[in-house]
């Protein structure tokens, strides 16, 4: 017996200081962060997302099911951020403030704040591709995982927890007819359904180091087809003229809100 502890106790001994290093516990250091995504303007959308944060690194796993599928026959492409630097929360429909049903980008941003990072599947993922549909993930349902530098700034605001993840893009059949009219408050080329949140979801400090039921796959909803999608099926014309004002409009109201 005694020979038995005398053989456990190293064992014990390392375990506690596997405890005791720095680092060794990432959510208690607060490197974990965690979002439930839950339904904006009637989306009937949900998803949740995990971000593990080492330095300015972020490697996120996201799943998100019930969003818009398509729009003009195309995959519907969702762009999707940090927003940070406001209250850190999701708007309520307190929010709407021309009442038309809707809660805009910008009716939201009180609550949610400006971007600090798109989550885009690939190249940029700087506020600057806020609107760049083609590395938007597409689609009703989509697995997304990445790994983004974050600016200071995001940093600041994650660990300070007012950082917000959004998902944009709404299925304009669910929306008041004045709605369906309106143009989007950040690119008027767009309808306003194209950049209006759908999900909305605080990030906040996680005791998780993965997302529940294990890591979601790379690509979040693939590229098929994306290559070929103008703004929402209005043409090739329109995805030029979109991308350019919406990276234009989002910097100048990145500037304006920082």
């Amino acid at each position: 017996m005694k020979k038995s502890l005398l053989l456990l106790a190293p064992t014990l001994a390392l375990g506690a200081a596997a405890l005791a290093m720095p680092g060794a516990a990432s959510a208690a250091d607060g490197t974990s962060y965690q979002a439930q995504l839950n339904a904006l303007n009637k989306s009937s959308a949900s998803g949740n997302l995990m971000l593990s944060l080492n330095g300015s690194q972020a490697t996120i796993t996201q799943n998100v099911s019930g969003l818009a599928a398509t729009f003009g026959g195309n995959p519907y492409p969702h762009v999707q951020h940090i927003h940070i630097g406001a209250k850190g929360e999701c708007p309520t429909t307190a929010a709407d403030g021309n009442g038309d049903g809707v809660i805009s980008t910008t009716e939201g941003a009180p609550s949610y704040g400006a971007i600090g990072a798109t989550l885009s599947k690939s190249g940029d993922a700087s506020p600057a591709a806020g609107l760049t549909l083609t590395v938007a993930p597409t689609g009703a349902s989509y697995n997304y995982s990445r790994i983004i530098t974050l600016d200071s700034k995001t940093v600041a605001s994650l660990k300070g927890g007012t950082a917000v993840v959004v998902v944009h893009g709404l299925d304009p059949e669910t929306l008041s007819q004045e709605a369906q009219d309106a143009k989007s408050d950040l690119v008027p080329a767009l309808p306003l359904a194209a950049t209006s949140p759908a999900l909305c979801g605080t990030l906040v400090a996680s005791q998780m180091g993965s997302m529940p039921g294990g890591g979601v796959s790379t690509g979040g909803g693939g590229t098929s087809g994306v290559e070929n999608q103008a703004v929402l099926g209005f043409g090739g014309a329109l995805l030029a003229a979109g991308l350019g004002a919406g990276a234009l409009a989002m910097r100048r109201r990145t500037a304006s809100e920082s």
